[in-house]
């Protein structure tokens, strides 16, 4: 279940990059080819002057204003480039009856395609300085060897990406220009669920396309996004749109559309957006480092419900419930262990898990966080001094080649893959040799459990195989198919 070239991908299904099709066209907004205008009628025809771009509290945006006024910095990103792809990723021509036909044939050999593939891709961004440095999605330039941005004016730049944050899903570009239009950014900390905001991208393709809908959730936290607490909009939103700028009532960007929920591949009323604090923390350490480091707490995480919150002493299904401990973390040197629930963080009330993962996430390696945790029905203050994520999140598994080498490099999975899984656990597999390529494990295959138990992180692995044991059994999810793999780690 390798991530497949955009295009597919986003029909797969569950939560796919974002884009917008019940939109309508800047241009048309504006132009109108039937009308005639002469020198004596010109005076008549001009335009009634744009009204400031900030409405009263309660009343609708001036939309036509915030189009004219920001439309100008959206632009739209194009990408090029290859994709490795497995066998995972290929159609199924067993039961197709030309295949079946020629497979007949003498001396006719079918030789799937492997390694690299070509892809092309679209979506949106938007100018944040004059000199070119523009925002946009990191799916939307993942994998590109090229990348063309186009401007409102038609004018077309080669991109450079300065780099890309998949756990944010946030990427920067810088194209040679100066004198361009900006956009004006707001604060998401003062936008309220019911406040208007405008998209503007371009979905499907269709270019400077504006849509326009009300804030219907702060904070929602997406399985496999623990960094973003995503803002909840029901503007349409559909493929194209990703990386494409969302405008609070005054004109500000106040997110980056991301994602959307959808059982057909398009937009169904949920789109979700990157706060803009989120994405401007990640460029900074872009612009100034070429790369973003994020802390790393070392537990897994679960909401408390009632009946968790009961046999802990609770009051309240408030809190995070640490589930496991992984050695050599930071929260292993601080002493949490699993069934500690943390209550609070820095001094804030923490009301789900979401709100551990974002914090921590946008810290960095070494800061302190001061943790209040209930344990054993009373409330004790922990400091813990974080240590660091993986930059590439992948992290190899006992794969030296000696007995009792799995020979597999996983990393976490994606919100994207875990929907089109339709599993909520999981490790993707990115390298395989040794035992497991012997037992036929592909890069792309995913990980659900081994030896019956679910699997979340490389760390389970590893102490299942402290033991040394001589055998083990993965269950391996390829496409839509699960299958227990027998692995010979003699």
């Amino acid at each position: 279940m390798k991530m497949k070239p955009i295009a597919a991908a986003l029909a797969a299904a569950g939560l796919l990059a974002a884009g917008s099709a019940s939109a309508w066209s800047i241009k048309d907004l504006f132009h109108h080819p039937d009308t005639v205008t002469t020198a004596a009628n010109a005076a008549e025809s001009q335009p009634a002057p744009i009204p400031p771009l900030a409405a009263p509290s309660g009343t609708v945006p001036n939309y036509r204003a915030i189009v004219q006024e920001r439309g100008p910095a959206v632009v739209g990103v194009t990408v090029e480039g290859t994709r490795k792809v497995a066998s995972a990723d290929m159609p199924d021509f067993s039961n197709d009856p030309f295949f079946q036909f020629f497979r007949g044939l003498p001396g006719w050999r079918f030789t799937p395609p492997h390694g690299a593939v070509p892809f092309r891709g679209q979506g949106s961004g938007f100018i944040i300085s004059s000199d070119g440095l523009i925002l946009t999605n990191a799916h939307v330039v993942r994998d590109a060897k090229e990348v063309t941005v186009k401007l409102s004016d038609r004018r077309e730049y080669r991109a450079k990406v300065l780099g890309s944050d998949p756990a944010t899903d946030i990427a920067v570009l810088k194209i040679d220009a100066k004198n361009l239009p900006v956009v004006a950014l707001g604060d998401p900390n003062q936008v309220h669920v019911g406040d208007y905001v405008l998209a503007i991208g371009a979905p499907y393709g269709f270019e400077e396309s504006a849509t326009q809908g009300i804030v219907s959730a702060k904070g929602r936290s997406l399985p496999g996004d623990s960094y973003v607490p995503f803002i909840q909009t029901d503007a349409a939103v559909n493929p194209g749109n990703s990386g494409g700028p969302l405008f609070d009532a005054s004109g500000r960007v106040i997110g980056i559309n991301a994602e959307i929920y959808s059982r057909s591949g398009g937009f169904q009323g949920l789109a979700f957006a990157i706060p803009i604090d989120v994405a401007m923390h990640v460029k900074d350490q872009i612009v100034k480092y070429g790369h973003v480091e994020h802390a790393r707490l070392g537990v897994l995480l679960q909401d408390l419900n009632q009946s968790l919150a009961d046999s802990f002493g609770l009051k309240s299904p408030d809190g995070a419930l640490i589930s496991s401990v992984s050695s050599g973390s930071a929260a292993a040197k601080a002493d949490l262990k699993p069934g500690d629930v943390i209550t609070r963080i820095d001094g804030q009330t923490v009301h789900t898990a979401s709100d551990i993962s974002t914090r921590i996430g946008m810290a960095a390696p070494g800061d302190e966080v001061k943790l209040t945790v209930w344990r054993d029905k009373a409330s004790r203050e922990v400091n813990v001094k974080l240590g660091a994520l993986p930059a590439s999140g992948t992290e190899q598994v006992a794969s030296d080649g000696s007995p009792g080498s799995l020979g597999l490099a996983v990393r976490p999975l994606t919100s994207n893959e875990k929907r089109e899984a339709q599993t909520d656990h999981g490790l993707m597999v990115e390298e395989s040799d040794g035992a497991a390529a012997r037992a036929g494990i592909e890069p792309g295959d995913v990980v659900l459990s081994l030896n019956g138990k679910p699997v979340n992180s490389v760390e389970q692995i590893r102490h299942a195989l402290a033991s040394h044991p001589k055998h083990v059994a993965l269950l391996i999810q390829r496409n839509d198919q699960r299958i227990f793999v027998p692995i010979d780690l003699g």
